[in-house]
């Protein structure tokens, strides 16, 4: 059966409604944010741990601008909830993980079976990832 939300999370996903980053101001008590191509992940580093949930949109596939913004926000500690939303292809689905989002919101549905089959199609990956994945040089180099 075909989903709109796939989460690779065990813990519920959040209800809070979601904000752009423009709007969440130092007053702001708002749980979960969207990032959109052009803003900078690295305005959400002061308040990380306040957040549970941070969608990244990818209006165009063509665009890998919010690739950079979860590995920013991984490599920072945010451990919560980090989904991609828009036009999220399954192909792109392991590249995905590679840089810490564990959820996906796609415009057209897809199985949880077709995001399974896509993160095991290439178990070593050459370069760095931040979802634990040791790169394959480091392997062979230690």
């Amino acid at each position: 059966m075909a989903e709109t939300l796939i989460r690779l999370r065990d813990d519920a996903a959040s209800t809070a409604p979601v904000v752009p980053l423009a709007d969440l101001g130092a007053a702001s008590n708002a749980s979960a944010v969207r990032l959109m191509p052009g803003d900078d992940a690295r305005a959400l580093l002061p308040v990380l741990d306040q957040l549970d949930l941070i969608e990244v949109a990818f209006p165009a596939y063509t665009d890998g601008r919010g690739y950079s913004a979860a590995r920013i926000l991984r490599e920072h500690g945010y451990a919560g909830e980090l989904r991609a939303v828009g036009d999220v292809l399954v192909d792109q689905v392991s590249h995905y993980v590679r840089v810490g989002f564990d959820a996906f919101a796609p415009d057209q549905p897809m199985t949880r079976e077709a995001v399974d089959q896509a993160i095991a199609t290439w178990p070593a990956v050459y370069q760095r990832t931040v979802d634990g994945r040791p790169a394959i040089w480091a392997l062979r180099h230690g």
